[in-house]
């Protein structure tokens, strides 16, 4: 009956992954996982900077004005 031939293994289990910490194709999925993270990221900041809104101007320079899109409408006094 298949599953394959049997691996003599100690019964411990460990966090880091055991006897074989090292999955195949382990780099390509980390890539694959910070693209992913990338993607996602970028999208929440775009969408962010389109719905920023200041009703009140701040009395200091706030470095998300820079990418703001209403700083200008919202604050009078940006160069």
């Amino acid at each position: 009956m298949g599953g394959g031939g049997w691996f003599y293994v100690p019964k411990v289990w460990s966090p880091a992954g055991g006897w074989w910490p090292t999955p195949v194709a382990w780099k390509r999925n980390t890539a694959v996982c910070f693209a992913g993270i990338f993607i996602t990221s970028a999208m929440i900041f775009k969408v962010s900077a389109e719905k920023e809104r200041r009703p009140i101007p701040p009395y200091r320079h706030i470095p998300s004005q820079m990418w703001c899109k209403h700083a200008k409408e919202d604050d009078p006094s940006l160069p």
